[in-house]
């Protein structure tokens, strides 16, 4: 009997279920989760939805977002994908992943519906929307935060998240990712992304460009509703920074705060923290959530996010940085200039399918010494067969290009040759790429 029809006994169980699922792929559509959540009484109606969709950045803007709530005294639930440690990451409240026991009790629920619907003629849920609907059926049954910080999976419009009606929307920034599911050009990415928007509901928004911007507060007009745009409604000037630190002043409609501080690196970290602060400053005004000002400043300090920019050992120094598209590439890019362009940089790569690796890593060009391309331990990763044609391509960069099997065995010479700190202080090592990669890499350094 498979583990996905037979009985659910363990946390363990449940998870190799959910992950059975992935063979369904990716099927975009709301009415497998509409039906199920009509099933289960609607429990979405429960809860206050903070939904936040975007290209990126959106990980690091619900931590912002939930670090202040909580110290401002809330309880708050997050849900974010993917995973970087282990699959109970996805499902958080306060910072804590879902216990196991409540993990095994909810897909106990859930699976008989999931078996319900296969033999109907909508099909299968697939892997995301059962873990959809698993993070609904825990804050609404079982966690009861105050509010839930609801990522987008994938779009907007079709992802299994917008079925919810949210207290606010935020769309981080637009740009070229999944272009098989949601579209070969900008605005028709911008179009998916702004299905989140909703009738009445505010929505805080990062987009820069003009054009795509147009599109959003079209979308909005039709809703109703009001639109809160960086360069706009609020605005942030960057300060001071250093690889601790960085500061910058924000200013609204609202209110202004000079000298915020975060602990994060890079100038779109400013970016994402600022569309934390409106919407922070949206709750305040909308729905009257107390928060204080001393608050703001301390949970924007405390904020961290697992693979991003995040330091894992001091000697070799080696960080790595969840840059799995273009536009995360460029804010890579900007990091690298930013902090670290009088020092020897290598840089271990790996991507999934669909992204353009030879515009990618053009980013790296000038910045780095050298560059191991690799392959990882995911369905769609790279072949090393495929890798091998970067190197044939044979482009201008200024940087050594690598390409091998064995980033592991490399990563051990590496460290080998740097562990004096001492005569070493200038070499860096970055793992960047897939996200994937980064959970995985972080896995194997941790341990």
């Amino acid at each position: 009997m498979t583990q996905q029809n037979s009985k659910l006994t363990s946390a363990e169980q449940a998870i190799e279920w959910i992950h059975s699922l992935t063979m369904l792929g990716i099927k975009p559509g709301l009415k497998r989760m509409e039906w199920m959540l009509e099933q289960l009484g609607h429990p979405e109606r429960r809860l206050k939805f903070i939904h936040i969709g975007g290209t990126n950045g959106k990980g690091s803007t619900v931590a912002y977002l939930r670090h202040v709530l909580e110290t401002a005294g809330f309880d708050v639930g997050a849900f974010t994908s993917p995973y970087i440690e282990r699959f109970q990451n996805r499902i958080q409240l306060n910072g804590h992943d879902i216990p196991d026991e409540s993990l095994l009790e909810l897909c106990q629920r859930i699976q008989p519906l999931a078996k319900e619907l296969e033999q109907s003629e909508l099909g299968g849920p697939t892997e995301f929307e059962v873990v959809t609907m698993l993070a609904i059926l825990y804050f609404a049954t079982v966690s009861y935060p105050d509010f839930v910080l609801w990522e987008v999976g994938l779009g907007g419009r079709l992802d299994s998240t917008n079925v919810v009606t949210p207290i606010l929307s935020i769309i981080t920034n637009i740009g070229y990712d999944h272009m098989h599911i949601l579209g070969n050009s900008l605005e028709e990415i911008t179009l998916e992304k702004a299905g989140i928007i909703k009738p009445g509901v505010p929505l805080v928004t990062g987009i820069q460009q003009a054009g795509l911007l147009e599109i959003i507060h079209e979308k909005a007009k039709e809703n109703k509703t009001t639109v809160y745009a960086l360069n706009g409604a609020f605005h942030v000037k960057e300060g001071s920074f250093s690889e601790e630190s960085q500061y910058f002043s924000y200013s609204s409609m609202f209110a202004s705060y000079p000298d915020l501080c975060l602990s994060m690196m890079g100038a779109h970290q400013i970016n994402n923290a600022a569309l934390a602060v409106m919407a922070l400053q949206v709750l305040k005004q909308y729905y009257a959530v107390v928060w204080e000002e001393q608050d703001l400043y301390k949970g924007l300090k405390q904020t961290s996010w697992i693979g991003r920019m995040e330091k894992l050992q001091d000697e070799p120094l080696t960080l790595i940085d969840g840059a799995h598209n273009q536009q995360g590439m460029e804010a890579f890019q900007d990091t690298l200039q930013r902090y670290y362009k009088d020092k020897s940089v290598t840089v271990i790569f790996a991507a999934s399918k669909g992204k353009d690796l030879e515009q990618m890593l053009t980013c790296l060009n000038g910045l780095v010494e050298r560059v191991i391309v690799t392959t990882f331990s995911f369905p769609r990763a790279h072949s090393i067969e495929e890798l091998q044609e970067l190197k044939r391509a044979k482009r201008n960069w200024s940087f050594k290009l690598i390409v091998t099997e064995e980033w592991q065995e490399y990563y051990q010479q590496y460290a080998s040759q740097n562990k004096d700190s001492e005569n070493n202080a200038d070499n860096v090592l970055f793992f960047t790429g897939s996200l994937y990669f980064i959970s995985e890499v972080r896995s194997l350094l941790l341990t």
